[in-house]
């Protein structure tokens, strides 16, 4: 719809008036011109461009949550931990960015109050989380690669995601289901990210470890791209359901590596091809959970293209 173009193209405008009067040597400029190209891949994806146009469905939006309440539960769970540490204390920041509770009031929105027993975390989020998870406990100076491209996004671009998503789906004006988007502690979003940015640039590292938390943040983006793959072709099976077909494996390629392989989704043992049942894989929790993770990740892609 024009109106999110709009606003897309506003927030555009306005992230590039910015002036923080940086260096080239300081990490949120290492980061913002070592990342273009992640940038550039993500933002010709077409769903990127169909959620900004507000083509998305409410189904799929709340799977974006379930995968969104994962990836944040790991990165504060190791934010917390590293609360102290020098190489990220000045980023330390719980009670302005934190998501997990406004997650967490989400889901209870989409699913009710037994929301616990019915998401499951998919495998492509899985190894995010992972990741996440190793990166804290093994190599915390790399933290802040994920921390900046989360947050940051969320400020930025991850508002028009909002408003659109607000639109789209006819949600609350009172923001029940967004809650994600809402952070009601930050009066001012871009003085905030000035903030940020600055305390970032003034963390005390070496050329060689703003190269790796810059490589650690295109990491981020690969593992987003595995996820888009998975989005696709995920995406045509379940619209060729909805429309009444029945598409068939061509029987070319290892059928394991299938990513509709019906066993691995569903944990059966039998080693039929999941394209004979793609109207009943549609209703299959993990089959959701895994177009979870794709939105989530396009959704930060979404965000990050818009900074």
């Amino acid at each position: 719809m024009e109106s999110a173009e709009r606003e897309e193209g506003e927030m555009l405008r306005y992230e590039e008036t910015e002036d923080d009067d940086v260096s080239p040597t300081d990490l949120s400029e290492l980061l913002k011109e070592g990342t273009k190209e992640s940038h550039d891949r993500a933002e010709n994806t077409q769903f990127v461009k169909d959620f900004l146009k507000g083509r998305i469905k409410e189904e799929l939006f709340k799977l974006a949550t379930v995968a969104l309440y994962f990836t944040y539960s790991a990165l504060e769970e190791e934010m917390d931990r590293n609360e102290d540490n020098p190489v990220f204390a000045p980023l330390y920041f719980p009670l302005e960015l934190h998501r997990k509770e406004a997650l967490i009031k989400d889901l209870q929105y989409f699913y009710g109050e037994d929301w616990k027993e019915k998401i499951q975390c998919s495998e492509a989020t899985q190894q995010y989380v992972d990741r996440i998870h190793h990166v804290g406990q093994n190599e915390p100076e790399l933290l802040v690669a994920h921390a900046y491209t989360r947050y940051m996004g969320d400020l930025s671009g991850g508002q028009v995601l909002k408003k659109v998503a607000q639109r789209a789906l006819k949600l609350p004006s009172t923001e029940e289901g967004i809650q994600f988007y809402v952070f009601g502690n930050i009066s001012n979003a871009q003085q905030f990210k000035q903030l940020y940015r600055a305390r970032m640039n003034a963390l005390d590292l070496d050329k060689s470890t703003k190269e790796r938390i810059v490589e650690e943040a295109n990491r981020a983006f690969r593992f987003n791209m595995q996820v888009f793959d998975e989005l696709d072709k995920i995406g045509k099976s379940l619209a060729e359901a909805q429309d009444g077909g029945l598409p068939v494996h061509d029987g070319k390629g290892d059928l394991h590596k299938c990513p509709y392989y019906a066993d691995k989704l569903a944990g059966n043992a039998g080693p039929s091809c999941p394209y004979h049942g793609a109207v009943a894989l549609a209703k299959q929790p993990l089959v959701q959970l895994m177009l979870a993770a794709c939105i989530a990740v396009l959704a930060g892609a979404a965000a990050w293209y818009m900074m």
